[in-house]
């Protein structure tokens, strides 16, 4: 049987405050920024720019976690955006710390499942100079938040694409292996029967499998 993945793109949006939504000119226009929680997949960034669109509401980027309005948004349209979201279960997060983890978060699904290159500096490294803080701050943030660390949810992001590939893909576990930039498969192995309690070969030969929604890892 076929395994199916349901990314919902839950959307739930809150009126807009100093803290959760942000206006600046860039010279020639001014835009709104707003951050939205759980946008794990392309069919997200879909929903949001339909439902931008619909409204009557032009964006200069739609990324995940989060949008680029130019204009201000009348309170008027946001009650309607408010509104017209909330359906997919999507939320627009009130808190710079929530931002942060929800950055967190975007950039390890950016890399692991919408991107064959690896960064040309370790990840710590590499996520620190993107989001503008230390990695001490960003993991001990992470983990209160999320309780659990960031490499931990590296590492469950990790054996989900690698699942994903097994089901979907014709691609030898050595291939998978490489194409997630696992030192051998012997280390893929053991970390996936961790993770999963099953072997890879064991997971790929399953008559049901089931594959996780990447907002509920």
């Amino acid at each position: 049987m076929k395994a199916v993945r349901e990314n919902s793109c839950q959307l739930k949006m809150i009126q807009p405050s100093p803290s959760n939504v942000f206006t600046f000119n860039t010279g020639k226009i001014e835009k709104t920024k707003i951050f939205i929680k759980n946008m794990v997949s392309i069919r997200c960034k879909m929903v949001v720019k339909s439902v931008l669109e619909n409204l009557g509401l032009y964006y200069s980027a739609v990324e995940l976690g989060e949008a680029e309005v130019i204009g201000i948004i009348p309170d008027a349209k946001y009650s309607q955006l408010k509104y017209g979201l909330l359906k997919f279960g999507l939320e627009l997060m009130e808190e710079r710390r929530m931002i942060i983890v929800e950055k967190i978060k975007n950039t390890v699904v950016e890399m692991i499942h919408y991107s064959d290159e690896e960064p040309n500096i370790n990840f710590s490294s590499f996520l620190s100079k993107k989001l503008n803080h230390t990695y001490s701050y960003l993991a001990n943030l992470f983990s209160e938040v999320k309780g659990i660390t960031i490499q931990q949810f590296i590492i469950l992001h990790k054996i989900e694409r690698v699942k994903e590939l097994l089901v979907y893909d014709d691609l030898t576990l050595t291939e998978i292996a490489w194409k997630l930039h696992y030192s051998s498969v012997a280390h893929l192995s053991i970390q996936f029967k961790k993770t999963t309690g099953l072997t890879p070969t064991h997971f790929k030969n399953m008559k049901q499998k089931r594959l996780t929604a990447l907002d509920d890892l």
